[in-house]
């Protein structure tokens, strides 16, 4: 079968249920259920904490029972039900119980993909990861710019059928034959006390960790409040899916080429490129409170997230073995996806109750330092470089 292919179609489904999901769900939850801005932002934020939970823990240990394929169609199911209870939630509390079992289901098939595709790669049954990354951002485009035209017409309550008709799709997608490597139950494997730790063991694993949970930590506000504050500030409804989509054709450029003109170019550097065009991107929004500025400064996403989670994906291809990348993913995905992004939808949550655009300016307290970190693994790694240079001459 042709890998690349499939790769490319699982990506493009999920993430055009992810573009409504993101952008839209915190607008849906305070426009259709009725919740103020804090009390959305407290069940998204302890939502992160239970994607946390579950990536961390959960995605690992049942990576090591079910193949690929299995586990990516249990997650589908788990999430499609999940979704279907919040429609009869009548109340604050089972309005986020539901949400909460929502984030354990939904969020962990990002890892479970792009484990899957770190496998294809390191099997040479998938050439270009980048290439299939960005059918992910081009569903994601699709699935927001289809639900503006019917929210513009019909309201935000359309949001939760979309988001129903898209993980329908996507479980159908499930079903289909997916290459033989991903069906293949996982081999039992000896319990080794503190397995996940020793990954911090892997050359500067801890390094990049920070740098890459910094740089996605900075999107908090973005995720979060950034549907609410174009309306904030008079966008008309109608173009609010276009401009939010802005940064995420801007992504698929950048994994369209990257696989070409960055595969020479050092974790380092892109990771310290990724930190200042996301400093960049939130002093713009903070400075300039206009419908223009902001969608100028979706084209800063191509750094502050793609250039940012290609560079960890480069690290982890190059740096840890296959049967370590599902704990790795967890990792990534509960300590820079889910908790510090859900410590930053707090304090964004404070700061736009303050001014709306303060939500955006708290941001580079993230993207500052990790710009000035990311700078140090540069040089450490030109080091390392010369030091093998050396002993190779």
């Amino acid at each position: 079968m042709n890998t690349q292919r499939w790769m490319s179609r699982q990506f493009f489904a999920f993430y055009l249920t992810w573009g409504i999901f993101l952008p839209y769900w915190t607008g849906w939850m305070i426009n259709s259920k009725g919740v103020t801005v804090a009390e959305a932002s407290l069940i998204m934020s302890l939502g992160l904490v239970i994607r946390g939970l579950s990536t961390l823990f959960a995605f690992p240990y049942l990576s090591s029972k079910f193949s690929s394929k299995m586990l990516l169609n249990g997650m589908g199911i788990g999430t499609f039900l999940a979704i279907l209870l919040c429609i009869p939630a009548s109340s604050y509390w089972t309005l986020m119980a539901v949400v909460l079992l929502l984030h354990f289901f939904y969020p962990t098939l990002m890892p479970a993909l792009d484990t899957a595709a770190g496998v294809l790669v390191q099997n040479k049954q998938l050439k270009h990861y980048g290439k299939s990354r960005s059918w992910g951002s081009l569903g994601f485009v699709i699935g927001g710019l289809i639900l503006t035209l019917f929210t513009s017409k019909l309201g935000d309550g359309v949001i939760i059928w979309a988001l129903l008709i898209g993980l329908f799709l996507l479980l159908g997608l499930g079903m289909l034959k997916a290459p033989d490597v991903l069906s293949n139950k996982p081999k039992p494997l000896p319990a080794v006390r503190g397995a996940m730790l020793k990954l911090f063991k892997v050359k500067h694993f801890g390094l990049v960790l920070v740098i890459v949970i910094l740089l996605q930590a900075a999107h908090a506000s973005y995720y979060n409040y950034g549907y609410i504050f174009l309306q904030e500030i008079d966008a008309p409804k109608s173009w609010i899916g276009a401009i939010m989509n802005i940064g995420v054709i801007a992504e698929i450029l950048f994994f369209l080429v990257a696989d070409r003109l960055f595969r020479n170019v050092s974790v380092g550097t892109m990771l310290a490129t990724a930190a200042l065009g996301s400093t960049v991107r939130w002093l713009l929004v903070f400075a300039f409170p206009s419908v223009a500025v902001f969608s100028v400064s979706q084209l800063l996403h191509a750094c502050s997230f793609a250039m940012g989670h290609y560079a960890f994906m480069q690290y982890l291809i190059k740096n840890i073995a296959p049967k370590d990348v599902p704990k790795a993913q967890g990792i990534y995905s509960a300590l820079a996806l889910s908790w510090s992004t859900a410590v930053f939808t707090l304090f964004g949550g404070f700061l736009y109750e303050i001014d709306p655009r303060y939500a955006f300016l708290g941001m580079i307290v993230c993207t500052i330092p990790s710009f000035i970190i990311a700078l140090v693994y540069r040089k450490i790694q030109k080091n390392d470089r010369s030091a093998q240079s050396s002993l190779a001459s």
